[in-house]
C-alpha cells in the first residue's frame, strides 16, 4: 500500500514525492509514461558526448529564494545569464528589445532618454489592453510589433497575437538601457551536472519507488494507494467531458556540428523567415568543453506532446469547468502546468508543488522548535515527533 501515487515525474511530481517521502515518511510511487524522469527538463549526453536538452532549452531563473534554496539541496549550480538574439532585417539584434536593438536596427545612436522618447513616439494608445497585440503596439508601436512579434507568435501559437490573451507577450519586456539579459531574476543559474542528475537526487529517497513507461490507468486497479497527485492534462483525466483543451506542441531537430561554436549567442530567434522559431546551442547553457557542438531547431505544431496551454478566454472557460470537477474529486490533487492549464515557468511549478505539500502536511506539521520535545505529567509523556503526537503511558514501570 502506497500513501501516494504520483502521476508524472517532472518538476511538480518529483518535488512532491521528495517532500512527502523525506519530511512525512510517506511511501510514494511515482510513474511516468515516458522512459525517463525529469519531464520536459530531461537532459542527456548524446552519441557525441554532448549534454543536450531533449525537449528544447530549459533555462532556470527565479526571484524566489525559497525555490532556489530548496533545489540547491539537490544540485550545485553554474551561474548563467541567458542572452538571445533575433534575426531581423538581415541583422542579429538583442532580444528583448533594448537600446542597442534600436540603434543597430535603425543605424542610430540614441541615449537611454532618447530611446524612451522614441518608444513613446511610436507607441499606439490602446485601452483597454486585452490581447498580445495590444500589449506590444502600446509599448513599441506597430513597426517593431511586425518585425519582432507578429510572425514569431503566429508560428509559435498557430494564431495571430490579436487572438491571444495579453499574458503571452507580457512575458517579454522592453528596455531603454543596454541590459541584454533575457531575464533579470535574482537567481539565474543552471544545474551544474544537468537537470536529470538533479532529478535523480530528488527521487533518491528509499520511500520513493519509480515506474517508467507506465500509463496510470494500467495500475489503478493493481497497485493500492491512498491518494493520487496528478500532473497530466486535466481534460484527459476526466475523459474530455467538456471537450479537449487546446495545447501547442513542438517538434525538435537536433544536430551535432563539427565545429567549436556555431551561434553568436545561446539562442537565435527567427521571427520572420524559416519554419522554425529558434535555434539553441547547448554548450552556452551547460558550459561544457567539447570539440564539437550541438544545436536544436524548434518547430511549433498543433499535434504532439502538450507543452503550452493556449491562453484564450474560451479555453479558460472550459478549464474552469474541469477545475470544478477537480476540486470536487476526493483523494486526487491536481498540480503542474498541464493539470492546472497554466503557462508556468519551472520555478513557478516548483513553488506550486511546495505550496501543495504544505497544504497536505498541514494537519501533521508541528512548530520546528517543538519537534522532539516531551511533556510529562503523572506517568504520562507526550512527545512531539514531527508527524503528530506520540503518547506514552507508564504502568508498573513499563511503557505502553
Amino acid at each position: 500500500m502506497f500513501d501516494y501515487l504520483i502521476v508524472g515525474a517532472g518538476f511538480a511530481g518529483s518535488v512532491l514525492a521528495e517532500r512527502l517521502a523525506s519530511q512525512l515518511d510517506k511511501r510514494v510511487l511515482i510513474i511516468d509514461k515516458r522512459p525517463h524522469i525529469a519531464g520536459n527538463a530531461f537532459d542527456h549526453y548524446n552519441e557525441d558526448g554532448i549534454l543536450v536538452h531533449k525537449y528544447g532549452p530549459h533555462i532556470f531563473h527565479t526571484n524566489s529564494k525559497e525555490v532556489f534554496d530548496y533545489l540547491s539541496q539537490f544540485t550545485a549550480w553554474r551561474p548563467y545569464e541567458h542572452r538571445v538574439l533575433a534575426s531581423v532585417d538581415g541583422q542579429l539584434v538583442p532580444m528583448p528589445i533594448n537600446l542597442d536593438t534600436i540603434n543597430k536596427l535603425y543605424g542610430l545612436s540614441l541615449t537611454s532618454f532618447e530611446v524612451d522618447d522614441f518608444f513613446k513616439s511610436v507607441a499606439e494608445e490602446v485601452s483597454p489592453v486585452r490581447t498580445s497585440e495590444d500589449v506590444v503596439v502600446s509599448k513599441v508601436g506597430r513597426e517593431l510589433y511586425e518585425k519582432f512579434f507578429r510572425n514569431y507568435t503566429r508560428k509559435q501559437w498557430g494564431m495571430d497575437p490579436s487572438e491571444l490573451d495579453k499574458s503571452v507577450t507580457s512575458r517579454v519586456p522592453v528596455r531603454i538601457n543596454r541590459d541584454d539579459r533575457y531575464f533579470t531574476d535574482t537567481f539565474q543559474a543552471m544545474p551544474l551536472h544537468g537537470y536529470t542528475s538533479m532529478f535523480e537526487k530528488l527521487l533518491a529517497h528509499p520511500n520513493i519507488k519509480i515506474m517508467l513507461n507506465t500509463d496510470y490507468h494500467e495500475i489503478l486497479n493493481v497497485i493500492p494507494f491512498k491518494e493520487m497527485i496528478y500532473t497530466g492534462p486535466v481534460d484527459e483525466f476526466f475523459d474530455f467531458r467538456f471537450g479537449k483543451l487546446p495545447y501547442r506542441s513542438l517538434g525538435f531537430k537536433h544536430e551535432t556540428l563539427d565545429t567549436l561554436v556555431y551561434l553568436p549567442a545561446a539562442v537565435v530567434n527567427y521571427p520572420n523567415e524559416h519554419a522554425y522559431t529558434r535555434i539553441t546551442e547547448f554548450k552556452y547553457l551547460t558550459g561544457q568543453q567539447h570539440s564539437k557542438t550541438s544545436v536544436v531547431y524548434e518547430y511549433p505544431q498543433a499535434e504532439g506532446d502538450p507543452y503550452y496551454p493556449v491562453p484564450r478566454p474560451e479555453n479558460a472557460a472550459i478549464y474552469n469547468q474541469y477545475k470544478k470537477l477537480a476540486d470536487a474529486t476526493p483523494g486526487v490533487h491536481f498540480v503542474g502546468r498541464l493539470a492546472t492549464y497554466k503557462y508556468y515557468n519551472m520555478d513557478q511549478v516548483v513553488a506550486q508543488a511546495l505550496t501543495l505539500y504544505k497544504k497536505l502536511a498541514g494537519q501533521e506539521e508541528v512548530l520546528p522548535f517543538l519537534d522532539g520535545a516531551s511533556i510529562g505529567h503523572n506517568g504520562h509523556s507526550v512527545k512531539l515527533n514531527g508527524v503528530g503526537l506520540q503518547v506514552e503511558t507508564k504502568s508498573n514501570g513499563k511503557a505502553t
